[in-house]
């Protein structure tokens, strides 16, 4: 079964919001350090699996945003 990119993301999200919960309740350092240090680990396997995530649109640039309409004319 293959995980979801959301799940990496609410992972990782997750670890950072625990470490600075720690470090504002004065854990330990070593704690708080290693942990750090595997939260920037997380972030980036994340980066590389957003990167590489087999992911597939129809969307254009022309597109742009879908909840404010642009207009494409040139008004003076």
């Amino acid at each position: 079964m293959k995980i979801s990119v959301y799940t990496y993301i609410g992972a990782t999200t997750l670890l950072l919001l625990v470490i600075m919960i720690t470090s504002a309740m004065n854990f330990s350092f070593g704690w708080i350090f290693y942990s750090a240090i595997l939260g920037q680990a997380f972030v980036a396997f994340l980066v590389y699996k957003v990167l590489v995530d087999n992911y597939k649109t129809d969307k254009t640039f022309k597109d742009l945003y879908e909840d404010c309409p642009v207009r494409t004319e040139n008004y003076r």
